[in-house]
C-alpha cells in the first residue's frame, strides 16, 4: 500500500500532462513520480537513456538491474525487470539463478559473473574493490563500464524510491510474489 498519495494524472495540466501522456500505460511508479513534475522528468529521462541509448550489452544491463533489485528487496523492480530482461534476451535459467541468489551459477558466463559481482560490490560497499573493477575492465569499454556503474546507481535509487514511497505492484505481481523468493 502506498505510503504517499498517488498523483491524479487526470489533474495534470500543460507540459506535465503532455509528458505524462507520452509515457504510455500509467504505471504506479509514474503516478507516484508525477507528484514532482521536474523530478519525474529527470528520473524518466535518465532511465530511458540507460535503457535505450547505451552501449552496455542489454543482457548484462538487465542482469545487473535484477541483481540490484533483489539485493534491495524491491519486488516491484524485480518483477518489472524480469519481464524486461526476458525481452532483452536473458534466459530463464539466469533469472532462476538470480531468484536463488546464486550469482556463481553455471548458467552465467564469466563476464556475467563479473558484472554481477561488480553490482554486488557497489550496492554493498559503495566503492567497488580494485579486483572487482579490474574484472569488468577486462572486457567492457570505459563507456560501457561508466554505463554499468550509472545503471547500478540509478536502480539503487529506483529501488529506494519504490520501497520508501510504498509503490504498489502492477497487475500480475501478487501472483509472481508467491514464487519469486524475494
Amino acid at each position: 500500500m502506498s505510503r504517499v498519495p498517488y498523483f491524479d494524472v487526470e489533474m495534470a495540466t500543460g507540459k506535465h500532462a503532455e509528458f505524462l501522456g507520452k509515457l504510455g500505460p500509467t504505471l504506479n511508479i509514474y503516478k507516484m513520480l508525477a507528484n514532482s513534475e521536474y523530478g519525474m522528468k529527470g528520473f524518466i529521462r535518465m532511465g530511458n537513456a540507460l535503457l535505450f541509448k547505451c552501449e552496455l550489452d542489454p543482457v548484462l544491463r538487465e542482469l545487473a538491474i535484477i541483481r540490484v533489485g533483489r539485493l534491495s528487496r524491491a519486488a516491484y523492480e524485480v518483477f518489472q525487470h524480469e519481464r524486461i530482461g526476458r525481452e532483452a534476451g536473458v534466459a530463464e535459467e539466469k533469472i532462476a539463478a538470480l531468484r536463488d541468489a546464486t550469482i556463481e551459477a553455471p548458467a552465467f558466463s564469466d563476464h556475467e559473473k563479473a558484472v554481477l559481482r561488480y553490482a554486488d560490490d557497489v550496492v554493498r560497499n559503495v566503492k567497488a574493490s580494485d579486483k572487482t573493477l579490474k574484472a569488468v575492465q577486462a572486457f567492457l569499454t570505459p563507456g560501457a563500464l561508466v554505463e554499468l556503474t550509472l545503471t547500478v546507481g540509478y536502480y539503487m535509487m529506483v529501488c529506494r524510491f519504490l520501497e520508501s514511497m510504498g509503490v504498489d505492484g502492477e497487475e500480475g505481481q501478487a501472483e509472481w510474489l508467491k514464487t519469486a523468493k524475494l
